[in-house]
Formats: structure tokens, sequence, C-alpha cells
């Protein structure tokens, strides 16, 4: 992992919530369930769901690059009983110069 930096004004970060308990389901939830159900081989019907959205995000510092931006996202969602997370990034993967990143022992995703 590396540190996102918006302080140059470039990159935004935004999110959206669904609590769909006894509710109609939008597309999306409806999308969440299905990789899940899909990936992880179970039956799970989602009673929230927060996705968040880190668009064209600059890696830390801003100032040494800002054109070099990726696009990213975590779904977190829960049927009350499990919780689940999934982290999506744009085509083509990650997108920063790693040569200039601080840490040296680059991820994407989680350990």
């Amino acid at each position: 992992w590396d540190n996102a930096d918006f302080s140059r004004g470039v990159g935004t970060t935004f999110y959206q919530e669904f609590t769909t308990l006894n509710t109609a389901k939008p597309p999306f939830v409806r999308d969440v369930e299905t990789k899940i159900r899909r990936y992880l081989r179970s039956s799970y019907s989602a009673a929230w769901t927060l996705k968040i959205t880190w668009e064209k995000a600059p890696a830390y510092t801003a100032q040494t690059d800002t054109r070099r931006t990726i696009t990213y996202q975590a779904i977190l969602t829960t049927d009350g009983f499990r919780s689940y997370v999934l982290m999506l990034y744009q085509d083509g993967g990650m997108r920063w110069d790693y040569n200039r990143l601080t840490a040296t022992n680059v991820l994407i995703g989680y350990t």
C-alpha cells in the first residue's frame, strides 16, 4: 500500500450507502451479492452496503506527479452476520510510478 494525496486538488473521494434490509435492491447491490455468491460459493443477501470510490487519486506526494492517477473502490457489505469487502481497481491495475513511492514493498489489495 501507499498513500493517495489529494492535497493538490487532483482527484476526489466519494461514497454511497445502500440500506437494503426489507427494501428493493438496486442493481449495484444485486451485482455485489452475485459476486460474493460466485466467488465464495455462499448464499448471501445484503442488508447494508457501502461503496467508496477514490477517483483519479494521485500517489503521495502529489507534487512529484499528478498525471499518473488511479481510480479504485472498496465495497463493504454485510447481511448482519457475515461481512465482506470487495476491492476493485480500474482496468490496467495500479498506474502510480512505483519507483517514486515512499514504500518499497508495494502491494495491490491487502494481506
